[in-house]
C-alpha cells in the first residue's frame, strides 16, 4: 500500500510539473519598449538688421545720420569707427571723403550684415578770374564814332559804335573816358574847333542816354590839329571826322 501511494505521488507531481513546463514555454516572452525621446529645443531665430544713412550726400564738413534696428541680435558693430551699437539707434558721422558703413549683427541664430552709403562732395575750387589788362581791352571793346562832312548828327552807324561803347563802360563802371572832337583838314582852325565840340557833346549826350554818368566823361575838341590820316582825300578825310575815345584813367 505505501508502494502504490508513492507511485501515485510521484505520477501526479511529475504530470504537475509538465504541464508547468508546458505553460511557461508556450507563453510569449513581452515585447521590450523603445526608450522615451526627449522633445528638441525650437532652433534660434535668425537675427536681422538694417542700416539708413540721412542724408545720402553731404558736402565736405557736413554730418549725416546713421539710423538701425535689428532684432534677434545679441551683438552689433557698425565698422569705420563707429564700434558696438545698441539693437536700434542712430548717431552722427562726419566722413571726409564717400564712405560705405556695414552693420554686423549677431545672436544666437547667426549674423548678417547691412549697408549705407555716404557721399561727400567735392569742394568747389574757386579758381581766381583771370587778371584783365584794361588798356587792351578798352582798346579793343570801344569804339569810335564817324560824322558826315561839316555835320555834328550821329549816323546809324555811330549810334551803334556808341552803343557798343556803352556797354563797355556799363562793365567796368571804374573807367572814365574823354571824348575828343576832330575834324578834316576843310575849314578853318575856328570852324573846325566848334565843330569838334559839337561832336564830341553830340557822343557824350548820347552815352548819358545810355545810361552812362555825365561824370565819367569829358570833351575836348582839336578840330583839324590831330589828323589821323594826312592825305588829301575823301577816304582819309573820312577818318579824321570822328568822336575818339581815350581812357582817361
Amino acid at each position: 500500500m505505501k508502494l502504490a501511494s508513492r507511485s501515485l505521488y510521484r505520477a501526479g507531481l511529475f504530470v504537475m510539473l509538465a504541464a508547468a513546463v508546458f505553460t511557461f514555454g508556450c507563453k510569449k516572452p513581452p515585447k521590450a519598449q523603445p526608450p522615451e525621446t526627449k522633445p528638441q529645443p525650437p532652433a534660434a531665430a535668425s537675427p536681422t538688421v538694417t542700416l539708413q544713412a540721412s542724408p545720402s550726400t553731404i558736402n565736405k564738413g557736413d554730418s549725416a545720420t546713421l539710423t538701425w534696428n535689428s532684432t534677434d541680435a545679441t551683438q552689433l558693430n557698425i565698422d569705420q569707427g563707429v564700434g558696438a551699437v545698441t539693437a536700434q539707434g542712430s548717431t552722427k558721422v562726419t566722413p571726409s571723403d564717400s564712405t560705405t558703413y556695414t552693420i554686423t549683427a549677431t545672436g544666437p541664430g547667426g549674423s548678417t550684415s547691412a549697408t549705407a552709403s555716404v557721399t561727400v562732395n567735392a569742394p568747389k575750387i574757386e579758381t581766381p578770374p583771370p587778371q584783365v589788362d584794361l588798356n587792351e581791352l578798352f582798346l579793343k571793346e570801344v569804339r569810335d564814332a564817324y560824322f558826315d562832312y561839316d555835320k555834328a548828327d550821329l549816323r546809324p552807324d555811330a549810334r551803334a559804335a556808341i552803343t557798343k561803347t556803352a556797354d563797355f563802360l556799363k562793365n567796368y563802371p571804374q573807367i572814365k573816358v574823354r571824348i575828343e572832337g576832330h575834324c578834316d583838314e576843310r575849314g578853318s582852325t575856328e570852324y573846325n574847333l566848334g565843330l569838334g565840340d559839337r561832336r564830341a557833346n553830340a557822343v557824350k549826350q548820347f552815352l548819358v542816354s545810355l545810361g552812362i554818368s555825365a561824370d565819367r566823361m569829358d570833351v575836348v575838341s582839336f578840330g583839324k590839329e590831330k589828323p589821323f590820316c594826312t592825305e588829301s582825300n575823301e577816304a582819309c578825310w573820312s577818318q579824321n571826322r570822328r568822336g575818339h575815345f581815350v581812357k582817361a584813367n
